[in-house]
């Protein structure tokens, strides 16, 4: 008889080279997984990492398009490369864009939770200007406003009558779009 699979582990789950668990099924633009075999939206393939100018372009034309959880596993691969001094303020770009997949899901107390929380972290980077000086043009002040008052939105009023731009957050001060 062959051993049991360890307890908790799904045998039948997609795997990467090394074993960890990947879901190789397609996705649509919210992320929520399809049918194998159907075709969904565009992703970065796992284990690509932008420039970070390049992160922030791609993530940003997949905030545009109405697709936050795109844009979210791009900003997590660059967090997860980022030198430690910016880590955090990756992390805060990709929960930000985790809170408005959870809006356009219709999630309102799981879109305010990850916005404040984002925002949070991303706001470290605009208190101390000083230790963190090179914000590859991330307006974090603005996110940071945007972020807390959207939160703040949902908060009081649920997400009814938001339109798409409410939805959508500008990662840079100045960009051509």
């Amino acid at each position: 008889m062959p051993p049991a699979a360890p307890r908790g582990k799904d045998r039948s789950r997609d795997r990467d080279e090394a074993g960890r668990a990947r879901n190789a099924r397609p996705r649509d633009g919210l992320g929520r997984p399809l049918e194998r075999g159907d075709t969904g939206e565009p992703t970065l393939p796992d284990g690509v990492v932008l420039a970070p100018a390049d992160a922030l372009d791609t993530a940003q034309q997949m905030l545009d398009a109405g697709r936050p959880f795109h844009a979210h596993e791009v900003l997590e691969a660059s967090w997860k490369a980022a030198p430690p001094t910016e880590r955090d303020l990756w992390q805060g770009l990709a929960q930000l864009a985790v809170g408005l997949t959870h809006a356009r899901r219709g999630n309102a107390s799981g879109a305010a939770a990850l916005l404040l929380r984002g925002a949070e972290r991303v706001g470290r980077y605009v208190t101390d200007p000083q230790s963190h000086t090179d914000l590859h043009g991330i307006d974090a002040d603005g996110l940071v406003a945007r972020a807390t008052a959207l939160a703040g939105q949902i908060e009081a009023t649920g997400l009814g009558g938001l339109t798409q731009d409410q939805l959508t957050l500008r990662l840079r001060a100045s960009q051509d779009s």
